[in-house]
């Protein structure tokens, strides 16, 4: 009867060890899971993640491209649709890539309003670079393209963080071009720049295209300059106009010294470099980049152009930095749903 007892007080003993080193564990575990946990800090809707069994291959993070949109009020509607279907993914951020209206709607206020309330009214962080319809082409309809210009940056630019009701702190170009910005998410630069169609305003006012020329080219240079001091895995320029790749340098002169700078960058970043702009309403994904000296593809860069009016739609851009291609990305078009809406 007493070896019967001794062994049951063993085996109860024995029991608790192992629970005890079983806790012990678990605790040790969670500790570990939570101190190592990839891009905490970044906000919920687009935070960084580890692929999950079944998922390899899934992004950390993903980006929503637009532009050229709305340019009707049936395209308003469609819009509306696209930023509902944007604010239901889980994406770190959204650039628009300029032209929010019509180039022969007139360059009021109120567009530029109505288009700020819709991007601050977005779920997630919002980028965005003006393009032609907002400033350069505003003398079609009776208004001074350089007190467009200044409208919106007083609208559109002020502060140090992005539009949107969850924001991302950016960097600026000084007081004189506050609309060429800066920021860093998840070990990847993006850079963004005014430049807008068509020919970069090269035959607009006297010296404004020489200004801000100057200036997108520092910009430029400071972005990649930036990018590999920080040790980037790849680098995303926007702004709105086609700068014409395929075109002779006499067709392209508002964007020959861009076009020069950003190749003499990516080649020497030697790391993924991504364009995405609008301006021809043609949306493809590319590698149009030549060697000004080889004649041969420049392979680490990409091109990516959005929809454009009349079709709504956004291109999901995908971000892995354990990938060497950095960047994946799929077109969306939006499901039309405002036949049903209207009354």
């Amino acid at each position: 009867m007493v070896r019967k007892s001794h062994l049951t007080i063993a085996l109860i003993l024995a029991l608790l060890v192992a629970l005890g080193a079983s806790s012990a564990l678990l605790d040790k575990l969670q500790e570990e899971r939570t101190s190592g946990e990839d891009g905490a800090g970044l906000p919920d809707h687009g935070q960084e993640r580890t692929p999950s069994a079944g998922e390899e291959g899934a992004p950390q993070f993903e980006i929503g491209l637009i532009g050229d949109l709305p340019y009707t009020d049936e395209e308003e509607r469609k819009t509306e649709v696209l930023f509902g279907e944007m604010d239901s993914e889980r994406l770190a951020f959204v650039v628009h890539v300029g032209d929010i209206k019509s180039g022969s709607a007139p360059c009021t206020d109120e567009i530029l309003f109505r288009e700020k309330e819709r991007f601050d009214s977005s779920a997630h962080p919002l980028f965005y670079v003006p393009g032609d319809n907002e400033w350069t082409d505003c003398g079609r309809t009776g208004y001074d393209p350089l007190e467009r210009l200044e409208r919106l940056r007083e609208i559109f630019f002020e502060g140090d963080e992005s539009l949107g009701q969850e924001t991302i702190p950016l960097a600026h170009q000084g007081t004189d071009y506050p609309e060429n910005v800066r920021w860093s998410y998840g070990g990847v630069t993006f850079l963004g720049l005014n430049v807008p169609g068509p020919n970069n305003n090269y035959e607009g006012t006297s010296g404004e295209y020489e200004s801000r020329n100057e200036a997108n080219l520092e910009w430029l240079r400071e972005g990649f300059e930036r990018a590999a001091a920080d040790g980037s895995s790849a680098l995303m320029v926007f702004f709105q106009a086609n700068p014409g790749f395929e075109l002779p340098p006499e067709e392209r002169t508002g964007y020959n010294d861009l076009l020069s700078a950003l190749e003499e960058e990516t080649v020497a970043f030697d790391r993924p470099v991504v364009l995405v702009h609008g301006d021809t309403h043609i949306q493809r994904i590319d590698r149009p980049m030549t060697s000004s000296t080889s004649g041969e593809r420049v392979e680490n860069f990409t091109r990516v152009e959005t929809f454009g009016s009349p079709e709504v739609g956004w291109v999901r851009a995908g971000v892995d930095t354990s990938d060497p291609e950095v960047f994946a990305f799929r077109p969306d078009t939006v499901e039309d749903n405002t036949d049903q809406e209207r009354p």
